[in-house]
């Protein structure tokens, strides 16, 4: 599959992600405003940098007020190619984070579930038998402290 075009992420498309990130129902009106554009022309930048893959327009949620009552972190460690394990775990319902990783374990996985069993069925009927798992590791989210999407563009 071809990869999309890149953007060009100059000043102005980073001050309209910057605007988006504080707030994504943001108007075009509003942001054109605010970083010196036409409605049109910020319209315009905004849908060349999804169909890039520069930027998501997304809803954020509360996981527990949707019924989720587990999120947890999986450390997994490999004896094979993590590549090969990180696409098959991607491909899990629950699963919304999936990264390879440097240090400890190859593979980070961040969960979302509707309750314990249903993290325990994760980590024993679908990530431990695994090919090339050698370790899965839950870190139970207790409490979350912090999650912003507002890091900006630096």
């Amino acid at each position: 599959m071809p990869q999309p075009a890149r953007a060009a992420i100059d000043d102005t498309s980073k001050a309209i992600i910057e605007q988006l990130q504080a707030d994504g129902r943001r108007s075009y009106t509003e942001i054109g405003r605010a970083v010196g554009l036409s409605e049109a022309a910020v319209r315009q930048r905004v849908q060349r940098l999804i169909e890039s893959g520069a930027m998501q327009i997304v809803a954020v949620t509360d996981p527990l007020q949707l019924g989720f009552a587990r999120q947890a972190m999986i450390g997994v460690r490999v004896s094979g190619d993590a590549r090969t394990v990180a696409e098959a775990v991607t491909a899990l319902p629950g699963v919304t984070y999936v990264v390879l990783t440097a240090g400890t374990f190859d593979v980070l996985v961040e969960v979302v579930c509707e309750s314990d069993d249903e993290l325990l069925d994760m980590l024993n009927g679908s990530i431990r038998p695994l090919p090339d798992v050698a370790h899965a590791e839950a870190l139970v989210y207790l409490k979350l402290h912090k999650q912003l999407y507002d890091w900006g563009t630096r």
